[in-house]
């Protein structure tokens, strides 16, 4: 299954409190469950102000489906092609 990053522009993202950020998690978690498809979030970074998810499902409109459901920005969404890191030099 594809695994896609979302970029999504938030104002202050890197100032908000750990029960914003809870908020946020409760209801990206509780759109999942409503899809109705495959659709995994791994995990987000909260930098400056953006916020960076990785999500797998099916394409790139449901990844839009979520934000769209959840009253989130999706400003870039974008599949992975490969993942790569240290160990990746070794061959």
């Amino acid at each position: 299954m594809p695994t896609f990053l979302i970029e999504r522009d938030l104002p202050g993202a890197a100032k908000l409190s750990a029960e914003e950020l809870q908020d946020i998690a409760r209801k990206s978690c509780s759109v999942v469950d409503s899809l109705g498809v495959a659709y995994t979030w791994h995990h987000s970074y909260v930098a400056g102000d953006k916020i960076y998810c990785v999500h797998e499902t099916d394409n790139a409109d449901t990844v839009r489906e979520h934000a769209r459901r959840g009253g989130f920005p999706a400003d870039h969404v974008v599949e992975v092609a490969a993942v790569i890191g240290p160990g990746t030099a070794d061959g």
